[in-house]
C-alpha cells in the first residue's frame, strides 16, 4: 500500500519555524514527510534536517522519497529520544522544530494496523510494529479496573464502566482477539441514543494512546526541544484532541513564566526566567477550505512558541 498521509495546517506549522537559509531543524514526526518536504523547500538547498518517526513504514517511505536528499537524516525512533538523536548526531542547538501528534492517514487506512475501528483486523494500534506490545495485551490482560481508567481518562468515555465489564466478561469465554469483536462489545454497551460519534471511536482511541504512551512523551519531549532551541529557534505542534492540547497548553505556559516566587515577597529569589515567548495566544485551527478537503483535519490545533 502506498503511504500517504495529508499534512494538517502544513503551510501555517512551517510558517511559524520561519525557516532561515543554513538552519537545523527537526521534524519529529516524519509521517508521510510533507512538513520535513516543505522545510527542505524553505532550506534551498542549504543547513539540515532530521526527521524522526517510530513507524518503520514511513521511515521506508522517507528512503524513498527523499533518495538522493544529501541534507536530510531519516532516524527510525520515538520522538521521547530527542536529546540522544541530537546528542548521537553531534548536534547541540538547532534553529527549530515540529511536532504533528496525530495518527497518520496512512496507519488508519492500513486495515492490519488495527487502528480502525471500521475495518477487521487482529488488535494491534502499535505506531512501531518492532515493538511488542500490542492492544491485544490491553484488552486481554488489563484488569476490569485500569481498563475503566484508561477508557475514562484517555477516552473521556462515559460508558468506561460498562464497557470495561463487558470486556472482562467475554475473554473469560475466549481471548478478544480482532476490532470487529471489540466492536461488537462496545457497541453493546453504549446506548444508541447517543449522538458523539461512533461507539467505539472513544474507546479506540484510549487503547492506542496507552500502547503508544502518546500523552507520557509529549511534556518532556517538548521541554527538551525548547532547551536545545538556539535564541531566536521556534516550535510548532500540531495537536488533535483535547488531552493532547491541554498538555502542550500547559508546558507552554510553564516555560513561559518568569518568577515563581510567592507573592509577598519583596524581591525575587528564584531566579527563574521565562524560556519561551507564546507565538500563538490562541490556538490556530484549520482554515474551512481545509476542513472541506480533509475531513481528520477539523479538531486539529496549532501552538507555537519561540526561545527567548
Amino acid at each position: 500500500m502506498e503511504y500517504k498521509h495529508y499534512s494538517v495546517m502544513l503551510k501555517e506549522s512551517v510558517d511559524f519555524l520561519d525557516v532561515k537559509d543554513g538552519g537545523i531543524y527537526v521534524d519529529c514526526t516524519l509521517g508521510g514527510g510533507g512538513h520535513t518536504n516543505e522545510i527542505l523547500l524553505r532550506l534551498n538547498g542549504t543547513g539540515r534536517i532530521i526527521a524522526i518517526d517510530r513507524d518503520p513504514a514511513a521511515i521506508k517511505n522517507a528512503e524513498i522519497r527523499f533518495a538522493g536528499v544529501d541534507n536530510l537524516t531519516v532516524v527510525h525512533s520515538s520522538f521521547d529520544r530527542f536529546d540522544e538523536i541530537l546528542d548521537e548526531l553531534k548536534i547541540d542547538l538547532i534553529d527549530g522544530a515540529i511536532i504533528d501528534l496525530g495518527i497518520s492517514s496512512y496507519q488508519i487506512d492500513t486495515p492490519e494496523r488495527g487502528f480502525s475501528y471500521m475495518q477487521n483486523a487482529p488488535l494491534d494500534m502499535r505506531m512501531d510494529s518492532s515493538e511488542i506490545f500490542t492492544a491485544y495485551n490491553i484488552v486481554n490482560e488489563y484488569s476490569e479496573n485500569e481498563l475503566v481508567k484508561i477508557f475514562f481518562e484517555y477516552g473521556e468515555e462515559k460508558f468506561a464502566r460498562r464497557i470495561a465489564a463487558a470486556i472482562v466478561s467475554e475473554r473469560a469465554k475466549k481471548p478478544v482477539e480482532t476490532t470487529a469483536e471489540l466492536v461488537g462489545i462496545i457497541s453493546g454497551c453504549v446506548p444508541k441514543f447517543d449522538k458523539s460519534g461512533h461507539p467505539a471511536k472513544r474507546t479506540f482511541q484510549a487503547i492506542r494512546i496507552e500502547v503508544n504512551n502518546e500523552l507520557g512523551q509529549i511534556g518532556p519531549t517538548l521541554r527538551s526541544i525548547v532547551d536545545r532551541l538556539k535564541s531566536g529557534g521556534n516550535i510548532s505542534v500540531i495537536s488533535f484532541h483535547s488531552l493532547e492540547d491541554t498538555i502542550v497548553k500547559k508546558v507552554f505556559a510553564g516555560l513561559g513564566v518568569g518568577c515563581i516566587c510567592p507573592k509577598d515577597f519583596p524581591v525575587c529569589v528564584c531566579g527563574n526566567k521565562p524560556k519561551i515567548k507564546l507565538l500563538t495566544k490562541k490556538p490556530v485551527i484549520p482554515s474551512e477550505e481545509e476542513n472541506n478537503e480533509n475531513t481528520r483535519s477539523h479538531s486539529a490545533k496549532l501552538r507555537a512558541a519561540t526561545r527567548i
